[in-house]
């Protein structure tokens, strides 16, 4: 759907929102609790490239998401971002 270099975003195959995508670093990083492994500035460029990824998809109003750990959700360990948006309603739970 979209790539910078690092970076990539595609579409989730079991979307949770009318748009959720999977903001993605292409090298391996396991979980949020590794973040420092980024690079200098690698953390602004991803944070960057999520913001446009959205702005592409029309969305003005979007949540950001990132499940730490398998107490929290994560099932899948590397890295990335749920980018849900496109008529969410209510608070988050």
């Amino acid at each position: 759907m979209a790539a910078i270099d690092g970076f990539v975003a595609i579409r989730d195959i079991n979307p949770q929102a009318p748009v959720h995508l999977l903001v993605i670093p292409e090298h391996h990083i396991a979980s949020f609790h590794d973040i420092a492994e980024f690079s200098e500035g690698e953390d602004k460029r991803m944070l960057d490239f999520i913001a446009d990824v959205a702005a592409r998809e029309g969305l003005n109003d979007y949540r950001v998401v990132v499940n730490v750990g398998a107490g929290a959700g994560q099932t899948v360990f590397h890295l990335h971002w749920h980018v849900l948006g496109g008529g969410l309603s209510g608070r988050m739970t």
